[in-house]
């Protein structure tokens, strides 16, 4: 932002609506059009006022300071509803103690051991697969992902069926929030429809499954090296743990935390990858020549640059949270705006990430934009994590995830979308495709 920062209001409001109807058949579309208006663009949707940051300078102003942009507003009043009061949704008064108690969980000294368990799933999905077959990329990587997620939260081994009962109640538990995130009626959401009933259910067994997990390792109490072992060993400064219902809001956080970021992201790499030859081949001549024809490991990541960089890239063009709000806790001034307590600021990475003057030809696909590590963006123009205080815990450990993973599955796989499928994009949490149709074929040699 150079200069004085230009205030401005998106055009096409409607009574009543605002500007809900060009959202919702868009959302990205119409909140890529706002920077043209302003770098502080206010828009209505129904009969809220929103406060949408258009610039890396107020992003990054908003983010540092947590305490007055707290975390609230539509988003997270429903995610709250499910998720609890977490880590990724807590207000700032929680976060503090949250973040101290759960970061030994995320320590690097404990990524070696979350990285064999994802290699191990990684390993199972791969050698399931069969030469030509027709995927939905986006379901398979989800599967992955999740498998991936609960055996790290939850190490000791469950038995199968409960493994695919957890599985399934934190799947219809998360679609179901997102569905409700999207509902402007909640009254909708008490009527006894099967689907509400569904979500009611999976929602109480996804208590009882880590209300009982939880008993299982207090009584054991060893530390099998995952997530959950962390959580029930931390104290704070008063030798006080975090309470049952501490670690099902932190569990199910961290679950929605991993799962959202990394199978959309693995899904949108091969699709990008696919649609780009060149970058491809690259990335097999990387793969090939550190891996050898093994799976990727936790000691191949140093070496894995372009790999890395296509994921960063990946999370530029398809950031995994694509919209977030703030609430102001106090009367505040941005941008040179009064906002009095209680003003809705909205932010969305996809809107700064897709700025030419950020990043030339920002609709290109281009891992080699980031060689230089990026060190010349100015703060706030890349958030797929977020920032400040707030910043995501588990971004070493999704990183670390989705590399071994798109490593691991290009080392041996080659993925082509099906003639005439193209991406298309649902307006959820996360910039998540409908599908990726595509089919896999071995590599040669591999």
């Amino acid at each position: 932002m150079t200069g004085n920062p230009r205030i401005g209001s998106a055009p096409g409001e409607l009574p009543l609506l605002g500007h809900a109807v060009p959202f919702a058949k868009g959302p990205l579309d119409f909140l890529s059009s706002l920077p043209v208006h302003g770098d502080l663009v206010k828009i209505k949707l129904g009969p809220v006022s929103y406060h949408v940051l258009c610039d890396p300078a107020l992003v990054h102003q908003v983010l540092v300071d947590d305490r007055t942009y707290d975390k609230g507003g539509a988003v997270y009043e429903q995610v709250r509803t499910v998720a609890g009061n977490g880590l990724a949704t807590c207000v700032h008064r929680d976060h503090r103690r949250q973040r101290r108690l759960t970061q030994p969980a995320f320590h690097h000294d404990r990524l070696p051991g979350y990285a064999r368990v994802m290699s191990s799933e990684i390993t199972a999905m791969t050698e399931s697969w069969t030469e030509g077959r027709k995927v939905d990329v986006l379901a398979t990587m989800n599967e992955l992902i999740t498998n991936i997620v609960v055996r790290t939260l939850f190490a000791a081994h469950l038995d199968a069926s409960t493994f695919k009962e957890l599985r399934l109640c934190l799947h219809i538990v998360m679609t179901g929030m997102m569905r409700r995130m999207l509902m402007p009626w909640s009254f909708v959401n008490r009527i006894p429809t099967p689907g509400n009933r569904r979500f009611d259910q999976a929602r109480s067994g996804l208590r009882r499954y880590v209300a009982q997990v939880v008993a299982d390792y207090r009584r054991a109490g060893v530390d099998h090296g995952d997530l959950l072992s962390m959580l029930l060993a931390v104290r704070d400064e008063n030798g006080q743990g975090l309470t049952d219902t501490e670690i099902h809001d932190q569990v199910f956080a961290f679950y929605l935390g991993g799962s959202e970021t990394a199978a959309p992201s693995l899904a949108w790499s091969l699709y990008l990858l696919a649609c780009d030859p060149l970058v491809r081949q690259r990335l097999h001549d990387e793969v090939d020549a550190v891996l050898d024809g093994r799976l990727a490991e936790y000691d191949d990541l140093p070496q894995l640059d372009l790999t890395r960089r296509v994921i960063t890239e990946t999370l530029r063009l398809h950031p995994p949270a694509w919209l977030l709000t703030r609430v102001t806790t106090k009367d505040t001034e941005l941008a040179g705006q009064h906002l009095p307590i209680g003003s809705n600021v909205l932010y969305s990475p996809h809107i700064v990430q897709q700025r030419a003057d950020l990043f030339p030809g920002p609709e290109r696909f281009d891992p080699d934009r980031w060689l230089d590590d990026s060190t010349r963006l100015p703060p706030g123009a890349y958030t797929p994590f977020g920032g400040g205080a707030r910043k995501c815990i588990g971004e070493v450990f999704g990183m670390t995830e989705a590399t071994l993973a798109l490593a691991s599955v290009v080392a041996h796989w080659q993925f082509d979308p099906l003639p005439g499928a193209h991406a298309r994009l649902t307006p959820r949490l996360s910039s998540t495709p409908r599908s990726l149709p595509m089919s896999m074929r071995k590599r040669r040699g591999a």
